[in-house]
């Protein structure tokens, strides 16, 4: 297991977590999601391949329509 920080949060995940398998922690959503690990901006095509490791800082990110 690790430790990640995911929006402020501690979160403990398993070994080799991906970008795509942590925003799916956090939100269903399939558009207007953006992702930043330690500050920088990870590209949708890349989640599946990019893995997490301890105490990564991940800021997920969605859009809300409205106003």
């Amino acid at each position: 297991m690790m430790n990640v920080i995911i929006n402020g949060t501690p979160y403990d995940l398993p070994d080799g977590t991906t970008v795509a398998q942590a925003v799916a922690r956090l939100t269903t959503a399939t558009t207007g999601v953006a992702v930043a690990v330690n500050e920088e901006v990870v590209t949708r095509g890349s989640w599946d391949s990019t893995r997490l490791t301890e105490r990564d800082r991940v800021e997920v990110l969605t859009a809300v329509q409205g106003g």
